[in-house]
């Protein structure tokens, strides 16, 4: 059993510029966070982008869906920019209920960050740990982890005023 990480950007792999002042993209952070959290699971990383999601396009959400219908594994982890990330879930999960042949018995977990990985008081690490676990519990399907729940893809948005995802979390059997 082995998960694919499709890595997309987002705050989560932001880093400091202290010259420019401002917040920015040099390579992702998931090569380094799995070896310190010493995650026994197979993981396989694709990156496919360093965009912050609310520069996402259609191009964008498409090039992530491609990911997961090329992915050989059932349990995949996204990780995405938390401003648009229910956006790109509703794609996957249209395309996911729609009987996409591709995308059928996989389990797609969407995840970021408020604050990034290589910030102090980061949430990454816990909302990474969460989609992971979740990805491998979950019923096929779409879903964000985020904030310690894990939401359907339908039943989810950000509330940008709290900074925090809410909706319908997914009920245990």
């Amino acid at each position: 059993m082995s998960l694919r990480i499709i890595i997309t950007g987002g705050t989560f792999d932001k880093r400091y510029d202290a010259i420019r002042g401002q917040l920015t993209f040099a390579d992702t952070h998931l090569p380094d966070i799995l070896a310190q959290v010493r995650c026994s699971l197979p993981i396989e990383l694709e990156l496919n982008q360093l965009i912050d999601s609310l520069d996402m396009q259609d191009e964008n959400r498409q090039r992530v869906l491609d990911a997961c219908r090329r992915a050989a594994e059932p349990f995949i982890v996204i990780t995405h920019g938390t401003d648009t990330m229910a956006e790109t879930a509703g794609v996957l999960g249209r395309a996911a209920a729609s009987g996409d042949a591709a995308l059928a018995g996989k389990r797609l977990v969407l995840t970021g960050a408020m604050v990034p990985y290589s910030v102090s008081g980061s949430d990454a690490l816990f909302n990474l740990g969460s989609a992971i676990a979740a990805a491998q519990l979950v019923p096929p399907g779409v879903y964000i982890a985020m904030n310690g729940r894990c939401f359907p893809w339908h039943a989810v948005s950000k509330n940008r005023a709290r900074g925090v995802f809410e909706g319908q979390p997914l009920q245990a059997p």
